[in-house]
């Protein structure tokens, strides 16, 4: 059974930082691109940052500068640090895996709430 498991978020103030991370189950997950998704209260979902197994990455402009997006292969584990928090970033930040081959393989976590407030 493949499982993605996000954890990290929270309530951090404007200018602050948090880590999100990502743990899967049930994948060969060097095979997988994985990535970071977003929604927010009555907008769509949106891409934040992808990384292959390659580890080569792509950034959403709204956050280029302030996250960086990293993958352990060894633990099965996406990262995402989050600097300079911005109150637009709020959003439920969901991960998401698809087979770099097989790319009706797509997988979807069950998202971590991330608010930035004073």
């Amino acid at each position: 059974q493949v499982q993605l498991m996000e954890s990290g978020g929270g309530l951090v103030q404007p200018g602050g930082s948090l880590r999100l991370s990502c743990a899967a189950s049930g994948i060969t997950f060097s095979m997988y691109t994985m990535a970071w998704y977003r929604q927010a209260p009555g907008k769509q979902r949106e891409l934040v940052a992808t990384i292959t197994s390659g580890e080569s990455t792509n950034y959403a402009d709204s956050v280029k500068g302030r996250f960086t997006i990293s993958r352990d292969d060894a633990k099965n584990l996406v990262y995402l640090q989050m600097n300079s928090l911005e109150p637009e970033d709020t959003a439920v930040y969901y991960c998401s895996a698809r087979h770099e081959k097989y790319m009706f393989l797509n997988y979807w976590g069950q998202g971590t709430q991330v608010t930035v407030s004073s």
